[in-house]
């Protein structure tokens, strides 16, 4: 129990430190999240991150800190090479009124996925078990996010085809990763790069997004 109110804590004062405005419900979904995450890593390899008390900053705080930028996003969002649900889950938590479509070619990672759907009763969110290059979706997504998915090119080679020049492409790096922007395919354009501030986090933390421009 000391654990869980530490996590508690830790929680709500870094969402206050990222202008991050949680209900309880939210943060008890995100604790409830964060335990079954703990739970599973054990069997499922979900995450590097073997420390529960590394976890609040590395996983939840980190996938809250790209909350404005979804915020002024569409309706209709995908996590690509969503792993163990990260910023796919927490995002999904913090807006219940947008549809996020959780995606991964890992079959252990994608049941675990949607057992955090069944037992958090996440209406909102959609598993679907596939690579990035065969899925076909029926309509193009308003924003595509990915976190230490692979380099910018690949992520934009990959999942061009899921949408179009209203997208906007959410990539979440560590350093500034000047090399890979020079090698982003011609039709990809870079909109922005912001520095994150993650509260716990001692290393760089980026956001880079993109547009497609043809």
């Amino acid at each position: 129990m000391m654990a869980v109110s530490r996590h508690a804590d830790e929680l709500a004062q870094g969402a206050r430190q990222l202008d991050v405005e949680l209900t309880e419900a939210q943060q008890v979904r995100l604790l409830a999240y964060l335990a079954l995450l703990i739970k599973w890593n054990k069997a499922y390899n979900l995450t590097a991150v073997r420390d529960p008390d590394e976890m609040v900053s590395r996983h939840l705080l980190d996938s809250l800190s790209v909350v404005p930028f979804v915020a002024a996003g569409g309706a209709d969002w995908l996590d690509v090479g969503s792993g163990g649900g990260m910023p796919g889950i927490p995002l999904a938590i913090l807006f219940p009124e947008r549809r996020f479509t959780l995606l991964d070619s890992n079959g252990k990672k994608t049941r675990f996925l949607t057992q955090v759907k069944l037992e958090l009763k996440l209406d909102n969110l959609d598993v679907v078990h596939a690579r990035a290059e065969a899925f076909q979706p029926e309509r193009p997504f308003a924003g595509i996010v990915s976190r230490a998915f692979s380099s910018l090119e690949d992520f934009a080679v990959w999942t061009r085809h899921l949408g179009d020049a209203e997208t906007r492409w959410l990539a979440m790096k560590g350093q500034h990763p000047a090399d890979e922007l020079g090698a982003l395919p011609a039709d990809f354009r870079l909109e922005s790069a912001n520095a994150l501030a993650v509260p716990g986090c001692q290393g760089q933390r980026h956001l880079l997004i993109l547009r497609r421009t043809l």
